[in-house]
């Protein structure tokens, strides 16, 4: 059986569905909610839903009782505790008998030697912790997501333009959907233990690239303003985050400035047997409509 962590996720969702879409059966996954009641969806789906959170280990280890194949997504909770929790999990994978784990970790040139070291380094230390376990298993080192690129570039992009701090840096931003894919391949196909891989675009593109595709999607004149930190912190704000959450995101955008994304790395062609959908491509599913 194979479960899957932070299921009511986004990632955690797409990468269920990509297994039902690959002929898993619904009776063979489970999936792992802190709340119940958010997991309606994947009841009436067949998913067996198991309760357990990252800091109680107890629950962890109830949780992966029969367990083959574990789908380990990084936690959402608070940057600090991330490395204990997922060390939690890890611990119970190896206690209870789970025989592979998949991590989902993160691409960036150098985790440890970033302009945002502090918000990403646990992924490394987990990732290390992981490999130092007896348990197989298989690092999916992610970009960042195709999907969020609207609220990152602002909501009225159409008519104000695209505007971040982002600088000339590149990013190979790929859609949540392909990235579930390929987790859901390597859930199901043999040959991928001991191995670490990229998840990212063939190419990585700037956010002038990105207004340069806007433009020839929607026939308009977009272009790309750099705000100010402050300005960029003020609009993700006024989009709805707390003041933590759009400095959080600001950090992002400097990283993306610094090409701290281009990591010039994609296994996503070599584990799919296809390219990965173009962005423009992508862009056109949400900007054309």
């Amino acid at each position: 059986m194979i479960l899957v962590t932070g299921a009511t996720g986004n990632l955690g969702k797409a990468a269920i569905n990509s297994l039902l879409a690959k002929g898993v059966a619904a009776a063979d996954i489970a999936a792992l909610v802190r709340d119940e009641t958010k997991a309606a969806e994947l009841k009436a789906k067949g998913i067996q839903v198991k309760l357990g959170d990252y800091q109680d280990v107890d629950s962890l280890k109830k949780a992966f009782q029969g367990i083959d194949t574990l789908l380990l997504i990084s936690s959402s909770a608070a940057i600090a505790d991330r490395f204990g929790q997922h060390k939690h999990a890890i611990d119970a994978a190896k206690e209870t008998g789970v025989s592979y784990l998949v991590y989902t970790g993160f691409a960036m040139k150098n985790l440890h030697q970033s302009t945002m070291t502090a918000d990403v380094q646990y992924h490394a230390y987990t990732a290390d912790y992981l490999k130092q376990s007896t348990i197989p298993y298989t690092v999916m080192n992610d970009t960042f997501y195709a999907d969020f690129i609207p609220f990152l570039i602002g909501k009225n992009v159409l008519v104000e333009g695209v505007s971040i701090p982002a600088g000339d840096g590149k990013v190979p931003f790929l859609p949540l959907a392909e990235m579930a894919e390929a987790l859901a391949v390597v859930l199901t196909t043999p040959g991928h233990e001991k191995k670490e891989y990229t998840i990212a675009a063939d190419t990585a593109f700037s956010f002038a690239e990105i207004a340069d595709m806007l433009a020839a999607i929607t026939g308009k004149a977009i272009a790309y303003h750099q705000p100010e930190v402050s300005v960029y912190i003020a609009q993700l704000m006024q989009a709805g985050l707390s003041e933590d959450d759009a400095a959080y995101i600001s950090r992002y955008a400097k990283a993306f400035a610094q090409g701290e994304f281009d990591t010039d790395k994609s296994d996503v062609k070599q584990l799919l047997g296809r390219s990965p959908v173009r962005l423009v491509d992508f862009l056109r599913t949400i900007y054309s409509k």
